[in-house]
């Protein structure tokens, strides 16, 4: 007699599935709310109690830890342990369909107490899949609904499973597994809030393969690890994203999200290229353009404001890989669409910011807290002679949020919209010098935002030629005062923040 354990919590497809094995000559056992969906309707089971000959206890939290369960499950198809098997009147279990508790769905809860998070953890549950996953040759085990027809159809079709599609299906459950205890483990971590515990247990889930990685030689894929973030981006136009593409569309994201005004970033290779604020979408879009044309060509474009008509038009104009916003009129999605069959167009909600980053190293993995520091206005300091007029603020304030997100060495020029970016240098007063070079004549009047201090005064005497009328920085060199002297002789205000914003 052919036997198919069947216990689940997520129910799709379930009773489907048992019907099909009682039709393929399967005996169904089964337990407390499946065995319930299965009676009614109408598929017969027997319950685990009248294998076992000893009722569930405990409220539940007894019923499958059982010899004459485990047993059925573990025992290998030889000569002794079947004899073992009929001595203590145990039958085969071939087939073991369970998946676990809802936990992290519980956990997630708001308001949820820790007694309710612990009555969802499974015991029976995880015992069962790993002993089938251990003796996947003899057992098959399912653990996700999705593979409930490919199984059904091999049964008919071939009378068994081949070994690789079964031990397929106990990888998938010893993922099923790992993935639910790291659940559990992260959670009593949180309890004790231990920002940092001794083991980092993370897990990801495959959102999709890519044509290749950085470059056409190296193989890459998406994973996502929470239900929220770029992976939830919809996807409405366009070819699919390379990898390129989810790095820079995350930047841009990220930066836009920084703004309460109708923002626009545009980001080319990791870095912004143009950033502005408007009164409209339109308006901060033609900001962040005119800040370098040259090298938003092909960039990505991210907006905080739904897409209007208006805009959707400016867009149809330049080459563009992607742009991503919260949403699209509909007439605008209607002209990318008609004008930009290979745009990438992706809609997701604005989402709260990460609150931690990772890198990884060849044997190892760093983890900080993201760099989503509450700055108050009021801890800043003019260390200068010369005052910041009034109407310099939203300039000081737009350079500061944008070299946060520029790579170190970070210089960020703005006057009404970025005109001036120099990232990524090995020192500052060479970022100083792109960035204003790049700005040139618009410099003057703008201000400027340095992510790190001035060790030297060489970048302040650079702004001054250029003729800019203010500073924002960190503050906290030992050499402070030789660029705080040659802003006052220069007719520069320095705006000390008290907070460092490296990119590396």
């Amino acid at each position: 007699m052919k036997q198919a354990l069947i216990s689940v919590s997520d129910k799709r497809g379930v009773v489907e599935f048992a019907r099909e094995l009682k039709d393929l000559g399967y005996e169904i056992i089964s337990t407390g709310g499946t065995y319930k969906a299965l009676l009614e309707e109408d598929v017969k089971a027997s319950k685990v109690s009248e294998i076992t000959g000893f009722p569930e206890i405990l409220d539940g939290r007894v019923k499958t830890l059982h010899p004459k369960i485990h047993g059925g499950i573990l025992s290998l198809r030889t000569e002794e342990h079947n004899n073992q098997l009929k001595y203590h009147s145990i039958g085969h279990i071939d087939i073991v369909t369970v998946n676990l508790y809802p936990f992290a769905e519980t956990v997630a809860k708001p308001g949820v107490t820790l007694e309710e998070a612990i009555e969802n953890i499974d015991i029976g549950g995880p015992s069962m899949i790993r002993s089938a996953a251990k003796n996947y040759r003899n057992v098959i085990v399912v653990v996700k609904p999705e593979y409930y027809k490919t199984v059904i159809d091999e049964l008919k079709n071939k009378g068994d499973l081949s070994c690789e599609f079964r031990l397929r299906l106990a990888l998938e459950a010893f993922s099923h597994t790992a993935v639910y205890d790291a659940a559990i483990y992260n959670y009593f971590n949180r309890l004790q809030c231990e920002s940092f515990p001794e083991r980092l247990l993370l897990f990801y889930e495959k959102e999709y393969p890519l044509r290749y990685g950085e470059n056409p030689h190296q193989s890459a894929c998406f994973y996502k690890s929470t239900g929220r973030g770029l992976p939830e981006a919809k996807q409405l136009n366009g070819k699919e994203l390379s990898y390129n593409n989810i790095m820079d569309t995350e930047a841009a994201w990220s930066l836009v999200n920084e703004f309460e005004k109708p923002a626009c970033v545009i980001i080319k290779h990791n870095n912004p290229c143009g950033a502005a604020v408007g009164d409209s979408l339109p308006d901060a879009f033609d900001n962040a353009w005119a800040c370098d044309p040259v090298s938003a060509f092909g960039g990505i474009i991210a907006f905080n404001r739904k897409v209007d008509l208006t805009t959707a038009g400016k867009l149809a104009e330049p080459f563009l890989e992607a742009v991503i916003a919260p949403g699209y009129e509909d007439t605008a999605l209607a002209l990318l669409q008609q004008s930009k069959k290979n745009l990438r167009i992706l809609s997701l909600e604005n989402t709260a910011a990460s609150e931690w980053t990772l890198r990884s190293v060849n044997g190892g993995l760093l983890m900080q807290e993201a760099d989503n520091v509450n700055e108050d206005e009021k801890t800043w300091s003019t260390v200068t002679e010369i005052k910041p007029d009034i109407s310099w603020w939203d300039d000081l304030r737009l350079s500061w949020k944008v070299v946060k997100h520029v790579k170190s060495n970070a210089i960020v020029v703005v006057k009404d919209g970025v005109i001036g970016i120099g990232a990524g240098q090995m020192n500052r007063v060479g970022a100083a010098a792109i960035a204003l070079e790049q700005a040139g004549a618009n410099a003057k009047g703008a201000v400027l935002a340095s992510d790190a201090f001035f060790p030297f005064a060489d970048s302040v005497e650079l702004a001054g030629r250029y003729g800019i009328k203010a500073i924002i920085q960190p503050g906290g060199s030992i050499r402070d005062q030789e660029s705080i002297d040659k802003c006052n002789e220069l007719g520069i205000a320095m705006i000390f923040t008290g907070v460092r914003h490296f990119k590396h």
